[in-house]
């Protein structure tokens, strides 16, 4: 038996700060998957997921990182729309999220799969030193505009107190 009360369930107009922001970075990770996996994959065949094997393993890695990326959104879109049906959706945390996950996606990416797991390069036969300078400066650059805008929703939420509308609408009293 926990000691901790129980959680009331949410109710209209009951925003869930985390929630939002989680089902965001969702959307957002896999957006940005989507992206890399269509323009530098398929469209510039610049790489693929895996390319430390043969041709048939590179492109059945890419299937299988379409097939997760899919899986992604289809999941996030559906806990976004229950966020929005149950009235919970906290805008600004959702932004927060939505750019935190596309900046966590474009890090990993850069960092681990690029460096540390060397599973592909951005680009091959050319210096790759500009290309991965852009790809994890835009990565960090996304994945800091996403943590101020968490910050600043944070704040936003402890100075409205209990009796503001959680939306922001200064007019309209939660009680």
């Amino acid at each position: 038996m926990s000691s901790e009360p129980a959680r009331p369930a949410p109710t209209a107009d009951s925003p869930l700060p985390r929630r939002s922001l989680a089902v965001c970075a969702l959307i957002g990770a896999a957006l940005m998957a989507a992206l890399d996996e269509v323009v530098f994959h398929q469209i510039l065949h610049w790489h693929h997921f895996y390319d430390r094997s043969t041709r048939g393993v590179a492109l059945l890695s890419d299937g299988l990182l379409h097939t997760a990326e899919l899986l992604g959104l289809v999941a996030g879109f559906f806990l976004y729309a229950d966020l929005r049906r149950r009235r919970a959706l906290a805008p600004a945390h959702g932004v927060a999220g939505f750019l935190l996950g596309l900046g966590a996606f474009q890090l990993f990416d850069g960092i681990v799969d690029h460096k540390l797991l060397r599973l592909h390069q951005v680009r091959y036969g050319v210096d790759i030193t500009g290309y991965d300078v852009a790809w994890n400066t835009g990565g960090l650059v996304l994945l800091l505009a996403g943590a101020a805008l968490a910050v600043r929703a944070g704040r936003r939420d402890r100075d409205q107190g209990p009796d503001r509308d959680p939306y922001g609408n200064p007019d309209r009293p939660t009680a």
